[in-house]
């Protein structure tokens, strides 16, 4: 057999050896399984956030029963953890988070304190978005949750660089009116310690508005920018080697213009 052969198609010509093209064809085939290599990792991580989400929605603790050690804002565990709380909705005392915006319309994020009942600590509940597009002098619709309930949440702890806008704060108006959510301020107002993280409902919970929020999910961005390098550098290398072997680049060219005009 002979290593070296020529074929023609019209005006197009290419040139094969078939121990180059072998060693093409193998090359070919190791970048586009790295890609796809990429692709089960991503699929994998996947995976396995759904059943962590799965497995912590059916086992959510109480809230109160997460150790005091723990509550630390640099600890990155607690963030997404499914927890439950038993207790009531200080209606009277919510706050609106301004300019949080769903479906490309404005409005507020709704804050409302939670009283615990075990321990009658007050955690910052966030029920999710409602609109702002009212009439004039018109309160935004909180729907408040009077008496005792039972929720469930999920803890959201802010990038330890997350930017915090600073609010003026009329205290004597209520519900409070806020560019950030800052417990630290919003404990002074209220007189009393605060649960150090907002807690999120989850869906079809007592007093839950738009979940406006952004859905968890797993980190995939880096294994899909790897499975695209990868498959970008099986097709260049394809690419490559059929403008090595051929005459598609001056097809792709064109006619010299000199050429051209004779």
């Amino acid at each position: 057999m002979e290593l070296r052969s020529e074929y023609i198609f019209g005006s197009f010509h290419i040139r094969l050896n078939w121990l180059f093209a072998a060693c093409v064809l193998m090359t070919f085939a190791s970048f586009a399984r790295l890609g796809l290599w990429q692709l089960d990792r991503a699929a994998e991580k996947i995976q396995a956030q759904q059943a962590m989400e799965v497995e912590s929605r059916e086992n959510a603790a109480a809230l109160e029963d997460i150790p005091s050690g723990h509550l630390n804002r640099a600890n990155p565990e607690l963030n997404n953890r499914h927890v439950s709380l038993q207790g009531e909705y200080i209606n009277a005392r919510s706050i609106l988070l301004l300019a949080e915006f769903f479906d490309g319309q404005i409005g507020y994020g709704v804050v409302t304190p939670f009283r615990l009942a075990s321990n009658k600590q007050l955690v910052l509940v966030h029920r999710g978005w409602t609109t702002g597009l009212l009439p004039a002098d018109t309160a935004p619709n909180l729907r408040p949750v009077s008496g005792p309930v039972t929720i469930a949440g999920q803890i959201f702890v802010p990038e330890a660089n997350a930017r915090i806008l600073p609010s003026r704060i009329d205290a004597s108006l209520w519900p409070l009116r806020m560019r950030s959510l800052e417990i630290d301020v919003i404990s002074d107002i209220l007189g009393e310690p605060l649960f150090p993280f907002e807690v999120r409902l989850t869906a079809q919970q007592e007093g839950v508005l738009v979940r406006h929020w952004p859905a968890v999910s797993a980190d995939v961005n880096q294994n899909l920018s790897y499975a695209i390098q990868w498959f970008g550098l099986a097709l260049l290398t394809l690419f490559a080697s059929l403008l090595a072997s051929s005459n598609l680049w001056l097809l792709l060219r064109g006619p010299k213009r000199g050429a051209a005009k004779n």
